[in-house]
């Protein structure tokens, strides 16, 4: 990647400080251009990262552009843009943090291919739009096509205390998925070591030397005639852990295009995502140590599928 840094010479007038209007002058870029670089993080202002065309730079600021060939050819598809007209529920909102209900086919966060949309932009996005200086800080994730409830920090302090929170397993946790089959034990806890192969699947190994210990709670809800709602609660919170540890269970989530897809296509299942629901989530607030919890409703999906299957019993 070839990395460029210019000072902002005092010759740009005041009124043209905008970075978006700098980076267009000193690399000589196009406007369609530079609002790939922003978008994509490509632009920093001394050294931290800048996606907002408006910030005003001041004399002497060091501008660095990453000039990646496919970010100044394509900024960013059009398709991906449809995104940001996203609206994202907020089930809680103060000073120190916010709890959303994320949708379905949307990242939480960039993956390496720096994605300009994604959960995390969107709530940044809001928050900016009241605060120009606003950040919105990540504590945990859910996968691209899982829904449900999760938890933003706006600073990095609180955002750490809640990371400490999951770190010592103390959020309360549980989530509604639709598999496939029905489990013959109606409960059981799943203890498995979790690592990742070189496709990035995750995978079962033999013992912590080889792994992260990964352990699930489930119980089924209800039986239909050939899958099963259950109700899952994590005690750890990794990667891919719900899919991967039913789908060894031999009752893959429906929809899951990773793990067993072929056990976990289902013709009632027409829905393109996931079926897997973050319910509720519950944990201290991170300033006042107050309990928090936030139970979210079932998607429409799950409840359309439930009543489909109902009726076909």
């Amino acid at each position: 990647m070839a990395i460029q840094t210019e000072a902002l010479p005092e010759s740009i007038p005041v009124p043209a400080r905008s970075l978006a209007n700098v980076v267009k002058i000193l690399f000589k870029l196009q406007p369609a251009q530079v609002d790939g670089l922003l978008e994509q993080g490509y632009v920093a202002v001394n050294g931290r990262v800048k996606r907002q065309g408006w910030f005003r730079c001041d004399a002497g600021d060091e501008i660095s552009v990453d000039l990646v060939p496919q970010a100044i050819v394509a900024p960013i598809k059009q398709t991906k843009r449809k995104q940001s007209s996203r609206t994202i529920e907020f089930l809680y909102d103060d000073d120190d943090i916010s709890l959303v209900n994320k949708p379905a086919n949307l990242l939480t966060v960039p993956t390496k291919h720096r994605e300009a949309h994604t959960l995390l932009s969107l709530v940044q996005r809001r928050y900016q739009s009241k605060d120009r200086n606003a950040q919105a800080f990540c504590v945990h994730r859910l996968d691209r096509g899982v829904s449900g409830v999760l938890v933003i920090a706006k600073s990095l302090e609180m955002a750490e205390r809640l990371r400490d929170q999951f770190a010592d397993r103390k959020p309360h946790r549980k989530y509604v998925a639709i598999v496939a089959g029905v489990p013959k034990a109606p409960e059981g806890r799943l203890v498995n070591y979790l690592s990742t192969d070189a496709d990035l699947n995750r995978i079962l190994v033999a013992d912590e030397t080889q792994g992260e210990i990964a352990i699930t709670n489930y119980k089924v809800q209800s039986a239909l005639s050939d899958a099963a709602v259950l109700e899952v609660k994590l005690e750890t919170g990794r990667r891919n852990q719900i899919r991967v540890q039913l789908a060894e269970l031999g009752h893959p989530i429906l929809g899951d295009p990773r793990y067993r897809p072929r056990q976990a296509a289902h013709w009632a299942w027409q829905f393109q995502r996931i079926a897997l629901h973050a319910e509720c989530l519950g944990l201290k607030h991170p300033r006042t140590g107050e309990p928090l919890f936030f139970e979210t409703a079932w998607p429409q999906e799950f409840r359309d599928f439930v009543r489909t299957q109902r009726k076909q019993s």
